[in-house]
């Protein structure tokens, strides 16, 4: 065993920068993904509430087919809230919170992987580094060099860390970008339902 672990820490930091050049590719595909598919959230949100409150002084069934000609999670979301509203806002209210509940899971989807890189690739790149450094003092251990062997190595070493910085700070960036616009879009609609609810409320009152 200890043999093994002296083979991987005599191995450099080389594997690590690679690993990381890896995770940085997944993390752009990942950042344009969730991009381009929450700006057309957002952009089915915005039409939907004008939709909604264009047509707020209408009767219930027009304002479910209001809803069910715009796609997107808010749309499902208050697809799914009006059709228990013939029942009284209570079971709206219920609707509501359980469907923002389930389309949240798939407005984050990839987001855990982004902030996972973000919090562990400067560690990651700090393990090549340090690798890095200890396979430079064994080669100066093994040659009869001056000080300019290890400089050498540590310069090297030292890229994996600036590559672990490389990799996290976008991640971490769009994480929270992405995480803003997913918490906007959802209090979004959770007003729009709140609108809705008020609309039953009082059309239930004038019966």
């Amino acid at each position: 065993m200890v043999s093994v672990l002296r083979a991987l820490a005599l191995t450099g930091g080389d594997w690590v920068i690679y690993a990381l050049l890896l995770c940085s590719l997944a993390a752009v595909a990942i950042i344009f993904e969730r991009f381009f598919a929450l700006r057309r959230e957002d952009q089915g949100f915005r039409a939907l509430r004008q939709a909604v409150m264009a047509g707020l002084g209408e009767d219930l069934p027009s304002l479910e087919k209001t809803v069910q000609r715009h796609p997107g999670a808010a749309g499902r979301i208050l697809k799914t809230a009006l059709a228990r509203s013939h029942h009284g806002p209570e079971g709206v209210e219920d609707l509501l919170i359980a469907a923002s509940l389930a389309e949240k899971e798939g407005l984050e989807k990839w987001l855990l992987v982004l902030g996972t890189l973000g919090s562990n690739a400067p560690f990651i790149g700090l393990f090549g580094t340090v690798l890095g450094v200890i396979r430079a003092f064994h080669d100066l251990a093994q040659t009869t060099g001056g000080p300019e062997v290890v400089m050498q190595g540590l310069s090297e070493a030292l890229v994996a860390t600036a590559v672990g910085l490389f990799v996290a700070i976008p991640c971490v960036i769009a994480y929270n970008y992405f995480s803003k616009n997913v918490k906007d879009l959802l209090g979004g609609t959770e007003s729009l339902g709140r609108y809705l609810m008020a609309h039953i409320r009082e059309g239930r009152a004038k019966r």
